[in-house]
């Protein structure tokens, strides 16, 4: 979850029913939503929510259905999908006193992995209806709002190749993340930040507030949402099997310690390429410019989270992840029958 100095709110109290919306992306991920809606409604009975539901058809509905929420007063806007569906969500919420609940139903899960709410609905429902809620930080990329990881590079060529394949899931973005390998050449970056300016011949340039990129691939293991900065990532060119073990290292929560990376923190920073090219908000590809403009904005966004911290061990905290969310899967199957 990264090393997270909670900012704790309690909103509890303010009113005697909490307006709520649910919105769904129906196919986000790989499982099915139907009956999610009636789900939500069972388990936070008694919570003193008082829930409405949308459902996604198009991109876009689920930022137009958030601020409608806001506007009216709503105290939560839960979002069942994957990070672009809260991407969507969450940046309509910004700077107002709705909070956001994330149920985890995409490829990755990068947002709701970093802040350890479990990728199993039963679970991250237990989490909302603690009701803690913390002020957390995002970022912009040219003013578009990111939560999870902004970057140019291989990973935003993976993420274009990724979003073209009928299939999702974890194993058809390793299969793209191999095809575009093989073929990658490095670009070269101008990065200005803290009052210097580095050039730098890159692999990968990533933009953090979250520490993962989703499935427990940790490309800033440090990073914090609610430390004001944005962690930065630069993976250096290297030659094939060099960069290969950086893949290992995402995975371990040691890619800090790697010698072909180099990261610091900061507030702002401006990014210039040589051409436009891909790049992408949250897992989701687009095409950007030659100057790129980040920045972080502290304490924006509220959002429902344990109240327990868990700090981050590399391999411990993947491997613990990684166990507990096979138990979910197992708990499933032995559901059905």
């Amino acid at each position: 979850m990264g090393n997270i100095w909670w900012k704790s709110l309690n909103f509890a109290g303010e009113m005697k029913t909490k307006r709520s919306l649910l919105v769904v992306n129906p196919i986000s991920g790989t499982t099915n939503k139907r009956g999610l809606d009636k789900l939500v409604r069972e388990r936070l009975h008694g919570s003193g929510m008082d829930m409405e539901v949308a459902w996604t058809t198009a991109r876009g509905d689920a930022t137009r259905f958030a601020r409608e929420a806001v506007d009216k007063g709503f105290h939560t806007v839960m979002v069942a999908g994957g990070d672009g569906t809260v991407n969507e969500t969450a940046k309509a919420l910004c700077g107002s006193r709705t909070a956001l609940g994330i149920l985890p139903c995409g490829s990755g899960n990068g947002l709701a992995r970093h802040l350890d709410i479990p990728v199993d609905i039963d679970a991250a429902l237990e989490i909302i209806a603690e009701d803690h809620i913390v002020a957390c930080d995002y970022g912009t990329a040219n003013d578009m709002p990111f939560f999870c990881t902004f970057g140019m590079g291989f990973d935003a060529a993976v993420s274009k190749k990724f979003a073209a394949q009928k299939q999702r899931g974890f194993i058809t973005y390793i299969k793209s993340a191999f095809e575009e390998f093989r073929n990658f050449n490095a670009d070269e970056y101008i990065i200005s930040a803290n009052g210097k300016v580095l050039t730098e011949k890159a692999f990968v340039v990533a933009v953090c507030n979250a520490s993962q990129y989703g499935n427990n691939a940790y490309i800033a293991p440090r990073a914090s949402m609610t430390d004001g900065l944005l962690d930065v990532t630069i993976i250096h060119s290297g030659n094939p099997l060099t960069t290969a073990l950086v893949g290992v290292d995402l995975l371990t929560g040691y890619i800090d310690r790697n010698t072909l990376i180099h990261t610091f923190r900061t507030t702002e920073a401006t990014i210039t390429r040589k051409a436009p090219g891909p790049a992408h908000i949250d897992g989701e590809p687009m095409e950007f410019g030659v100057t790129t403009r980040i920045a972080c904005h502290p304490s924006q966004l509220y959002i429902y989270t344990p109240s327990a911290e868990r700090p981050f061990r590399p391999i411990i905290t993947p491997m613990v992840s990684r166990v507990k969310e096979m138990g979910y899967n197992i708990s499933k199957l032995f559901a059905k029958k």
